[in-house]
């Protein structure tokens, strides 16, 4: 029961981070079109809130409850599916982390690219998780 419980709450925090991960990036594509000051602030305030009230605190509480879980089930450990699942969780971790240098590049009024650089940005987490879940379900190795 404790493992099932853990392993909903988990899933309701991996939810949680990748919607902040799809919408983070699309506010990017708004905010690299925006023209005025008014806009651009109101863009920098909804993306920090973002960032720091949902996706890192969604982000943590994946990764503990991924812990919890790996502790609860330590054989895991000998599947080639889970060492290919944790990279991949690595690089979305990079994702995160570059989305949080972008938002204080935008910040700071330094962003140099363009909304058409930050609608294909936004695709790589579409990516990560359908090659994640693919992973988790199927365990090809």
């Amino acid at each position: 029961m404790l493992y099932l419980s853990v392993k909903a709450l988990h899933i309701v925090a991996v939810v949680c981070w990748f919607a902040g991960l799809f919408y983070l990036p699309r506010l990017f594509v708004y905010h690299a079109m925006a023209e005025d000051s008014v806009s651009r602030e109101r863009f920098a305030v909804m993306e920090r809130k973002l960032y720091r009230g949902i996706m890192l605190p969604s982000m943590i509480a994946t990764l503990l409850l991924g812990l919890w879980m790996l502790w609860l089930n330590p054989g895991w450990l000998s599947g080639g599916w889970l060492h290919a699942k944790l990279t991949l969780v690595a690089v979305l971790i990079g994702y995160h982390h570059m989305c949080g240098a972008q938002l204080r590049r935008f910040a700071r009024g330094e962003n140099r690219r363009t909304h058409v650089f930050y609608r294909w940005f936004n695709e790589i987490p579409v990516l990560l998780l359908l090659a994640i879940v693919l992973l988790v379900v199927l365990k090809p190795f």
